[in-house]
């Protein structure tokens, strides 16, 4: 009683507030407030068949990619796009791994993620990383990889060059900045392993084929993508 009591009185001083409208949250919420969960634009492509599933598609002919799952629809001025913003831009890095639990834990159900063995996260360069202090896809990464009981390594994958921001390019150019700026930092722990690379948001998808190539090329078994928001083309 005593405990719960001072836990009270401390939110009350100290409200901890929705990582998506800022508002406080009630007792029982943790990171996203009841009203928000009910509002963000789900995906659910983890109920789709491969077949039907529009954001695999987006691989086809390039990349034998396994699966493509994508937790939200990425809406400009949304609440998305602020969770993201807090994450990438606010030093919010929970928002990754709260939004990672999350997604987990609807997608440990799905026979999708079934014989996953590795979640490799999409990596920054080192000059960003320490302008940024962190990697936002990190977070995302871990969250997975502790709902689906998977491991994960933030060095699975490295950037072997600094490349310019892919926004605003065509599906081409953004394509020739990345084709060859990953690595896979030790082939043997993805030699005939299913590795889940996950990144934040993903648009032209040119930077997590990349991923998946070099992956594939390391000796990967399979290779399944996986990320916080997808944005429509």
């Amino acid at each position: 009683m005593l405990q719960t009591a001072l836990s009270d009185f401390v939110s009350l001083i100290f409200p901890h507030t929705c990582l998506a409208c800022q508002q406080p949250l009630a007792r029982g919420e943790t990171h996203i407030c009841t009203g928000c969960r009910t509002q963000l634009p789900y995906t659910d492509y983890h109920r789709l068949s491969p077949t039907d599933n529009p954001l695999l598609r987006r691989f086809w002919g390039r990349v034998p990619v396994h699966y493509a799952l994508s937790y939200l629809r990425f809406l400009r001025r949304g609440r998305v796009q602020h969770l993201l913003h807090q994450l990438k831009y606010q030093g919010q890095r929970e928002v990754g791994s709260a939004l990672g639990l999350m997604y987990g834990q609807e997608l440990a159900d799905s026979e999708l993620v079934t014989g996953i063995d590795l979640i490799v996260p999409v990596p920054l360069h080192p000059r960003k990383l320490a302008k940024r202090g962190y990697n936002q896809s990190d977070s995302f990464a871990e969250g997975l990889a502790q709902s689906l009981q998977v491991p994960w390594s933030a060095t699975g994958l490295h950037r072997t060059s600094y490349t310019v921001s892919q926004t605003r390019k065509t599906r081409a150019e953004r394509w020739e900045n990345v084709a060859d700026v990953f690595g896979v930092s030790k082939p043997d722990t993805v030699q005939g392993q299913h590795v889940l690379v996950v990144d934040d948001v993903l648009t032209t998808g040119a930077t997590l084929e990349a991923c998946a190539i070099k992956l594939l090329d390391a000796g990967a078994a399979k290779v399944s993508i996986a990320t916080i928001a997808c944005a429509d083309r």
